[in-house]
């Protein structure tokens, strides 16, 4: 390892990457460095042996969970507007070359001691413990006017009356 930085970033959370990435693109000598033995501050994801540490202390997840390399939980869900400025910022700073996006499959919540799926549609919502019943009204209220509303614009634009 070098003894001579320019600059030295500590942490590896999502503003101490980008930092550390345009520096490095700028030219600077950049040591990047984080006190956890996992990256991504507060907005990590970590595999199961990480996770279970995490909350359960040191206890081993079982092993029917399968290999913990299979695990990628995030501890803050993170989402990515595809032509947002941070999409720009990740591609010049040329970090897309390790990054992997794919579609979301389903977003869980820990909440209450137990881990739910976030309702996708209107009959996971009704279903779900997340939602009470005042909230369900609403949600349903507002998807029926959302689609009403879209079905109006739709007409507009195709010109139909």
């Amino acid at each position: 390892m070098d003894e001579e930085y320019d600059v030295i970033v500590l942490g590896t959370g999502l503003k101490e990457c980008i930092l550390s990435g345009l520096l490095s693109v700028d030219g600077l000598k950049v040591l990047h460095m984080d006190r956890n033995d996992y990256y991504g501050g507060e907005s990590t994801s970590l595999n199961l042996i990480q996770l279970w540490k995490k909350f359960r202390g040191d206890d081993k997840p079982p092993p029917h969970l399968g290999s913990s390399k299979d695990y990628n939980i995030d501890m803050n869900p993170k989402f990515i507007m595809a032509n947002g400025m941070l999409v720009r910022v990740l591609i010049h700073t040329d970090v897309t070359k390790y990054l992997y996006f794919k579609a979301v499959d389903g977003s869980f919540v820990f909440n209450k001691a137990k881990v739910h799926k976030v309702p996708s549609n209107d009959m996971e919502a009704l279903k779900s413990p997340l939602m009470g019943i005042f909230e369900n009204g609403v949600r349903a209220s507002f998807s029926f006017m959302f689609k009403i509303i879209m079905r109006v614009i739709l007409k507009l634009m195709m010109g139909w009356t």
